[in-house]
């Protein structure tokens, strides 16, 4: 099956796989006997034993990862919510292309695939302060793009964006899936001043008041209140589940995105990994509402997947001591 209808995303969505239990046992198992008391890597053997699970092997691997960014414009933009021009979103498209932007250098460094899928980028979406963001067929187009970006072999998948106003689309999204209204979820994005930060909360709320009821649905407030690259990165995060592939989240934009399955079913984003804690001001928030607890802070609010691709480093280092750690029992050591 695939999303190619809204009633065909909710029937992917109603039958998610589960991680390899049996395989996460097997890792834990193994994380037991290695050099070192039981527990002293912390997060890094959780980490392995996570992959393991969703790779469904005792050694998981990660010789193949793919960093996917989609781009998309908006039409919110016309708002004064960013403190950049709309068109910044084309020309970033293409220094992607280029290979100039920082996701670039870490995706080179971090051994994984870059892919750049720009969605009509010549195309915004209308305003959702005044009507929905996407007609049915632009948020089906788009949730299928991600959906079909994602390749089945992939060991791991890091979803990233560009689209100048994408902040205050996931700050609708946030509140339209969460509560509070848009001076609790606005922040500065592209560096806005206070009269910019006003003006977003202010957009949230127009949505929010115009969208009303509707947002209760998620997949109907992505739609609504979220953009083409929004509604992709959604697109990736579950096909990835399908696939029983692990899914690294970056910044505030790319959380919000895949939230809408966790809100559709229990345990919808546990395949899902916060790569780390973004400087927008709610993505904290954010993430604790999604139980998800960021590998790194380093204060980077760049998108692009440049965060979550970071993090890699941090997986690679903990399948590294996982797979390369010797036994007990191999290294001739007293395990007390």
């Amino acid at each position: 099956m695939t999303p190619d209808s809204i009633d065909a995303i909710r029937a992917l969505c109603a039958t998610l796989p589960s991680a390899d239990d049996a395989a996460a046992q097997a890792a834990r198992a193994r994380q037991a006997v290695l050099t070192k008391p039981p527990g002293s890597l912390g997060r890094l053997e959780t980490l392995a034993i996570f992959m393991a699970g969703w790779q469904g092997r005792s050694v998981p691997a990660l010789d193949r990862i793919d960093v996917l960014v989609f781009a998309g414009s908006h039409g919110v933009t016309a708002r004064g919510v960013s403190a950049f021009p709309a068109e910044v979103t084309a020309q970033m498209v293409a220094n992607f292309a280029a290979g100039g932007a920082a996701i670039n250098q870490l995706a080179r460094q971090m051994g994984a695939t870059l892919r750049v899928v720009p969605l009509d980028i010549d195309r915004p979406t209308a305003d959702f302060t005044v009507e929905p963001a996407m007609d049915e067929i632009a948020f089906l187009e788009a949730v299928r793009a991600g959906f079909d970006a994602v390749d089945p072999a992939a060991h791991l998948i890091c979803t990233g964006e560009m689209g100048i106003g994408n902040t205050t689309a996931a700050a609708a999204l946030s509140a339209a899936l969460f509560g509070d209204g848009g001076a609790e979820w606005v922040g500065r994005g592209t560096g806005v001043d206070d009269a910019g930060l006003v003006r977003k909360a202010q957009a949230v709320d127009a949505a929010l008041a115009l969208h009303g009821e509707t947002l209760r649905d998620p997949i109907e407030a992505l739609r609504r209140v979220g953009g083409r690259e929004l509604a992709a990165m959604f697109g990736a995060t579950l096909a990835a589940r399908l696939h029983r592939i692990p899914v690294m989240l970056d910044g505030f934009v790319s959380t919000a995105a895949s939230a809408p399955l966790a809100r559709i079913t229990d345990g919808g984003l546990d395949h899902a990994i916060a790569g780390h804690v973004s400087a927008e001001a709610q993505h904290r928030k954010l993430l604790d509402r999604l139980s998800l607890e960021p590998l790194l802070d380093l204060g980077m609010r760049l998108g692009e997947g440049s965060g979550g691709c970071v993090a890699i480093g941090i997986v690679r280092a903990a399948l590294a001591c996982h797979a390369g750690m010797a036994t007990f029992a191999e290294a001739g050591v007293s395990d007390g």
